[in-house]
């Protein structure tokens, strides 16, 4: 007994030392100003109490605790409001101090916006190397501390009591409570639960975990203790519970070595992390263990979007939950992958196409197909037994009709909100139905922007237009542009319909609509684009006008090769030519305005497009090549593939354009002698080699921008002294993937380093575009295919001669 005693004192005594050496007595005050150099310290400075800014506005702050010596400074616990459901924000000027009666947390007005207040009075704070911040009285004992107010955080030592929630946050960068937490109460005190939240209440849907407990017990918390073991506690003996799960293994953990960290992270997957002590390791955290095991099917619930939001659809990769959105769709909010996706344009019922015209379904909407998709709770008819093309042609001429999925002679029809969206294997196929081309796309300013992204597996069922209606809205244009345009003395030409269903529009109706050619939207070598405007009774439609150099042959080749080969093509990845001015000295040509620029704008700006976004771009290009090669009446080579001749519309789909140096082949015919084409750092090596052409000239020009696309660079760039190795991107590129460094490609673009497995793949493939040989050259269908996955891409041999042809 008495060496017990002796302990006891022992340690009372210590904890006294601990608490006073480095307290925060009381008067001590941090505002939001002088936080950053001047927060309140552990002992050993491994923690931080103090202000942090808040990255979804650069005027408030949050109250919170962190991890101070590494570099993430990651935030463990923030103050919230009395309820401890809503993040407590600090607008600039704010300030916490310690009294008597506890923390107070002002405005610079003196408004109290949060209080910390125990019942009996502070003597001094302290900021413990645990991460636990205390308030203390006379006697030394702890009256307050934020161990017993957790966010969605615990620390070795800390436990959850029962009645004790973890809250996840909104998402990576929003720290306001979100959409999923996990409890124990004294109704279930019997099992420790994860439930999906009614955000932004606090309403608990379904539970999709939860660690069981033996009947004849009850939890009395959840324990983190310090050698990194979690378990549930039990009030019969100490039993000890621990989760369940492939991933959630027994492992041998080294607090001297790492910090650990238990969260329930903003996507609902309940993690530990461990991170090296040694500051030196420049190490992230890193994914010690989790449950459940894939969280995209754990979430079953008839309520609640699931874990990736409405309209959206969950994958683990990598240990963690990705969302994709289907074609057609995009992020709502694009700061938040977690959030749901938004649907880029209308659906309109019956044959009103929203424009008062009737107009076919066909003529509409066209398929996209993704493969071992699904959304099992969103349907509200099902139909057996059912062709694919019967389930297909029921959804296109259903208004409500957003998705059907067709498994085993069944079709099951879905409405919008689609949730609980998931990859999973069962064979089904889910067509996605989508707009053939953006409502009113002349004129009409932008209703959201768009990713337009595409994911693998997507591939187009109906392409472009019917011909009946191609004839329909050209003749349409026509009398609407020779309606409104007509003036006396100033008189368009009448709209005919040559074997291009192009319209012929005057110099001066032209000269008119571009107000004198005043608004440049930019020039190349043939001439120069110029914004117009054609005006309607109640409307007007924005147009491109290229405009010609006059007097030059090679020029007036050029106009009549551009409208040979657009002139009837027809598709969604190929800017749409309205008409062209042949009179006199004058050579037009009339396009859809395109309102996003060039795809070489926003790989090259100052902000990187995201990931998912450039996917939709290399996916849209690759099939606008794969209509020009096999698909038109007589197949065209651009000959000028290259990101300033790729635009961009207001929906961010990719449209090929600049047609003047393409080459059209005869039916017969699959290669083409012609004078060296194309722009410097995208031509094919055979160009130099005095040998015919083939459309293998296209695959490697498109070889190169992917390479582009996917690290956001140009293809020649003068780099500083000491890395000349990465001044061509195609031979940066080659040389990364035969020394397995792929990553070094993906500067601080985290988001495509999560898709590795696709990154790898578009490397492989557009390496095997940029081979030497056009023989070695896959086919743009066959790289179509490639890049939905259809086809596996082997490992492609080291191109070489790349410093010759750059």
């Amino acid at each position: 007994m008495t060496s017990s005693s002796t302990l006891y004192i022992i340690s009372i005594l210590f904890l006294q030392l601990v608490l006073v050496f480095g307290n925060v007595t009381r008067s001590s005050t941090l505002t939001t100003t002088n936080n950053n150099n001047n927060p309140w310290l552990s002992q050993s400075g491994e923690f931080a109490f103090g202000f942090q800014q808040l990255k979804t506005t650069t005027n408030n702050f949050m109250l919170a605790i962190w991890y101070n010596k590494i570099p993430e400074k990651t935030i463990v616990w923030s103050a919230k409001d009395i309820n401890n459901n809503n993040l407590v924000q600090a607008p600039t000027g704010s300030q916490i101090q310690l009294t008597s009666g506890g923390l107070t947390l002002t405005t610079s007005q003196g408004e109290s916006i949060w209080t910390a207040q125990p019942n009996e009075p502070v003597s001094y704070g302290n900021m413990l190397d645990n991460g636990n911040f205390v308030l203390v009285n006379k006697n030394s004992n702890i009256v307050w501390e934020s161990f017993k107010f957790p966010t969605d955080t615990l620390l070795p030592n800390q436990s959850l009591e029962l009645n004790g929630t973890l809250t996840s946050r909104l998402s990576e960068t929003n720290y306001t409570s979100g959409r999923f937490q996990l409890y124990f109460n004294d109704v279930d005190n019997n099992h420790v639960l994860l439930s999906p939240l009614a955000w932004p209440t606090q309403l608990r849907y379904k539970f999709y975990y939860r660690i069981d407990v033996p009947i004849s017990s009850a939890s009395s918390s959840l324990v983190f203790d310090e050698s990194g073991e979690i378990y549930v506690e039990t009030n019969n003996n100490g039993t000890r519970v621990k989760p369940e799960g492939t991933q959630w293994k027994n492992l041998v953990l080294d607090p001297k070595l790492y910090y650990y960290r238990v969260t329930l992270d903003y996507h609902g997957v309940f993690t530990q992390y461990s991170h090296p002590r040694d500051t030196k390791a420049q190490q992230e955290w890193t994914i010690v263990r989790y449950v459940p095991d894939n969280i995209c099917i754990a979430i079953f619930n008839e309520k609640g979007s699931g874990t990736c939001g409405y309209n959206s659809y969950c994958s683990m990769e990598n240990q963690r939950p990705t969302c994709k959105c289907p074609y057609g769709y995009s992020l709502i909010d694009s700061s938040n992958k977690y959030g749901g996706c938004q649907l880029n344009f209308t659906f309109a019922c019956g044959a009103d196409n929203g424009d008062g015209l009737n107009v076919k379904q066909e003529d509409l909407y066209e398929f996209t197909v993704l493969k071992d998709v699904d959304w099992p709770l969103s349907d509200y008819e099902k139909m057996q037994p059912y062709g694919q093309q019967d389930c297909q042609q029921s959804c296109l001429h259903d208004c409500l009709c957003a998705v059907a999925i067709f498994n085993n002679r069944t079709c099951w029809k879905k409405r919008l909100p689609l949730s609980n969206g998931r990859a999973q294997s069962g064979g089904q196929l889910v067509l996605v139905k989508t707009r053939v081309s953006p409502l009113g796309s002349l004129g009409r300013s932008p209703s959201s922007s768009s990713d337009s992204n595409k994911d693998d597996g997507v591939k187009p069922i109906l392409r472009g237009l019917l011909i009946g209606s191609t004839v329909f809205n050209s003749i349409l244009l026509a009398l609407v542009v020779f309606v409104t345009l007509w003036k006396p003395k100033r008189v368009v030409q009448a709209a005919t319909l040559v074997e291009t269903n192009l319209c012929s529009f005057s110099y001066e109706a032209l000269k008119e609509a571009t107000r004198g050619f005043s608004e440049e939207l930019g020039r190349g070598s043939f001439g120069i684009v110029y914004k117009g405007e054609l005006k309607a009774a109640a409307s007007s439609n924005a147009v491109a006008v290229k405009r010609l150099d006059r007097l030059a042959q090679d020029r007036e080749k050029e106009f009549k090769t551009e409208l040979r080969a657009i002139g009837k093509t027809c598709h969604k990845n190929l800017v749409r030519l309205i008409g062209y001015c042949d009179e006199g000295m004058h050579r037009m040509l009339v396009y859809e305005f395109m309102s996003n620029g060039s795809l070489a704008d926003i790989l090259f700006g100052q902000t990187k497009p995201i990931w998912n976004q450039r996917i939709g771009f290399a996916m849209g290009i690759a099939r606008g090549l794969v209509y020009l090669h096999e698909e038109c009446d007589a197949p065209i080579i651009h000959c000028d593939i290259k990101p300033q001749n790729i635009l961009i519309d207001e929906y961010f789909t990719a449209k090929i354009s600049d047609f003047g140096l393409a080459k059209l082949l005869l039916a017969d015919q699959s290669r083409t002698n012609t004078m060296i084409r194309g722009t410097r750092g995208y031509v094919a090596p055979e160009w130099f080699k005095n040998v015919p052409v083939t459309a293998k000239v296209d695959v490697y020009s498109y070889g190169s921008m992917l390479l582009e696309i996917v690290c956001c660079r140009k293809s020649v760039v003068l780099m500083e002294s000491g890395e000349e190795e990465k001044a061509i991107l195609t031979d940066w590129v080659c040389d990364c993937y035969m020394e397995g460094r792929i990553d070094v490609l993906m500067e601080n673009d985290q988001e495509a380093l999560e898709d590795i497995d696709r990154l790898e793949k578009w490397i492989k493939i557009a390496i095997w575009c940029i081979q030497e040989h056009p023989e070695m050259r896959p086919t743009m269908r066959m790289v179509m295919q490639m890049l939905e996955g259809v086809v596996q891409v082997p490992n492609p041999p080291s191109p070489f001669s790349f410093s010759s042809i750059a």
